[in-house]
């Protein structure tokens, strides 16, 4: 029998909700699974399979749920996704795995993502990286940068017997995952339950060390190192060049999100925004994840995008929390000065746009509407429109990028440079937490293959 609607998860209340930053879904029972499971219809095409970036044996895994084998559920993920309670989380599943599922078509969809999360916090943690082979105490990996890409590619190189050493340019391991989304998605113990598993298994993590300031990667080589795998990311970020930027309360949601996640600034800016305007301009998950942090604080919070609704890439679900957390909206809007009292934010002039033919990324192209120009109050203003390369990770190193200041690299994640590998933001710009891990995890493998030749 079809099942059309999902099982719904537990939420938090409104009030508990949008005052902290517990996490907003609670996860699913085992009864609640095992229905979820139950509505899988184990279809012989396998959608779900082709279009996760992993390539997860996802009706393999939901099978196993639906009749109760929930740890031979979670030992199916772990043969492909090393952190499937982070997963489970912050993928985009809609774009994925979810938005293939045959269920989709006519019903609501497998609710891939929750049933993932299920079975690995059922698993638990300790036991989660576990030396495979022989180690192999004479090779010697450095990786540069402890967010998903390193996380990944330390996690699969341990497991084949590698000395590992990871370097992080912060004062806290994790990367993005720890400094870039906020606790109401996930849960910061879930990222050091991972961090802890593989610290246990062997690898050596070393905080406040950047790589072109302090090491590099010639550097690491004659030191010792066999390798070394560059997954320091893309997080500079980027500002609209607009009059105005300069102003005392206009912030970037990178370093909004890291003061608040790592800084224990939040009761900082509990105090400054409690009851004032705020606007943050951009359309993504960043966007969303600052919005919803920042009316958690006590902000009257407006997300301003220069598309409509159908072209916003946040993911739908993330809208939706933030729509029925009291963000609004203000869409087909672009800010074309920010106006300052003295030398704080008092407002952002914008104008308002229409949609024109798609463009390069396939969204229809917004364009102005000469004449437009209002006035919108603001007290701070969050730039959320993306994050670039940091060009100082490449200092003293002779390794090819591309235009835009990504490392070039091959299918298997070498760089130009015998020895040097990278993979994750800092070659393609910023994507996907699954995408990095992938890219981790194939230069974990072309590297064990280079150590061994």
């Amino acid at each position: 029998m079809i099942i059309p609607d999902r099982v719904k998860m537990h939420e938090l209340g409104f009030d508990e909700r949008t005052s902290t930053f517990n996490e907003v879904f609670t996860g699913y029972t085992e009864d609640q699974a095992k229905k979820e499971a139950g509505r899988c219809l184990n279809c012989k095409t396998r959608p779900c399979f082709s279009a996760c970036p992993i390539n997860n044996d996802i009706p393999d895994f939901i099978a196993k749920i639906k009749t109760g084998e929930f740890e031979e559920a979670y030992k199916i993920i772990a043969k492909k996704s090393d952190f499937p309670a982070i997963c489970g989380r912050v993928c985009p599943h809609e774009k994925q795995c979810e938005g293939f599922c045959t269920m989709g078509k006519k019903y609501e969809p497998i609710n891939i993502g929750a049933l993932e999360r299920f079975v690995a916090e059922r698993h638990g943690f300790g036991d989660t990286v576990t030396v495979q082979t022989a180690q192999k105490t004479d090779k010697k990996v450095a990786i540069i940068g402890s967010g998903p890409a390193g996380l990944a590619c330390a996690a699969d190189l341990i497991k084949e017997g590698y000395s590992v050493t990871v370097f992080e340019e912060t004062s806290v391991t994790g990367g993005i995952l720890t400094y870039g989304i906020p606790e109401f998605r996930l849960p910061k113990q879930i990222v050091k339950g991972y961090i802890d598993d593989i610290t246990a298994a062997g690898a050596e993590f070393k905080t406040n060390v950047k790589i072109g300031r302090d090491i590099t990667a010639d550097g690491l080589l004659s030191q010792g190192y066999s390798a070394v795998f560059l997954g320091s990311g893309a997080g500079i970020p980027k500002f609209m060049r607009i009059e105005g930027e300069n102003l005392n309360g206009v912030l970037s949601a990178s370093d909004f999100l890291y003061k608040i996640n790592v800084d224990g600034a939040k009761p900082v800016f509990a105090k400054t925004f409690c009851g004032k305007k705020i606007i943050v301009v951009g359309g993504g998950n960043v966007a969303m994840d600052a919005s919803r942090s920042a009316l958690r604080l006590g902000g009257d919070v407006t997300v301003v995008y220069r598309r409509s609704i159908e072209e916003l890439p946040a993911c739908r679900e993330e809208v939706k929390e933030a729509e029925e957390e009291g963000v609004k909206f203000d869409l087909l809007t672009n800010p074309v000065k920010i106006i300052g009292d003295g030398n704080s934010v008092k407002a952002v002039e914008c104008v308002k746009n229409v949609l024109g033919e798609p463009d390069s990324s396939g969204r229809r192209r917004p364009i102005e509407v000469k004449g437009s120009n209002f006035i919108k109050e603001a007290d701070f203003v969050i730039m959320a429109i993306g994050t670039g390369y940091d060009g100082t990770v490449l200092t003293n190193m002779s390794i090819d990028t591309d235009k835009w200041g990504g490392i070039v690299v091959n299918e298997n994640g070498e760089t130009s440079k015998r020895g040097v590998f990278a993979g994750g933001d800092v070659v393609t710009g910023p994507k996907t937490v699954v995408a990095a891990m992938k890219a981790g995890k194939t230069a974990a493998k072309a590297i064990a293959e280079f150590l061994e030749t």
